[in-house]
């Protein structure tokens, strides 16, 4: 089974900046598409970025000119730069992966979350 491994997360005052990173496992063979989600208390998911593994960029709307993702094929790993961070950017933030596992299977995987806080 696949893993993914988040770091990064912590308590930052507004207008700070965090940088995020996800590396998939060994046993994810492939990884077409990787991206963040992230969940605020009280609310639902919600995507925040995606980047293929050729390098195309996707950031909601509203965390543009803010926030950056990128992807280092050959660690397995994305990044997501936050700058400039509001209150309401304070929420867990999700990996997610699309790839192919040890079995050879189209799969979607999730990492456990690191919680990033913007409070002063």
């Amino acid at each position: 089974q696949g893993e993914l491994v988040e770091s990064g997360g912590g308590l930052v005052q507004p207008g700070g900046s965090l940088r995020l990173s996800c590396t998939a496992s060994g046993n994810i063979l492939r990884v077409d598409i990787m991206g963040w989600y992230r969940q605020a208390p009280g609310k639902q998911r919600e995507l925040v970025a995606t980047i293929s593994a050729l390098g195309s960029p996707n950031l909601v709307d509203s965390v543009k000119g803010r926030f950056t993702t990128s992807i280092d094929n050959a660690k397995k790993t994305v990044y997501l730069q936050m700058n400039d961070l509001k209150h309401e950017d304070t929420a867990i933030y999700y990996c997610n992966v699309q790839g192919l596992s040890a079995t050879a299977t189209l799969t979607t995987f999730w990492g456990r979350g690191t919680q990033v806080t913007v409070s002063s």
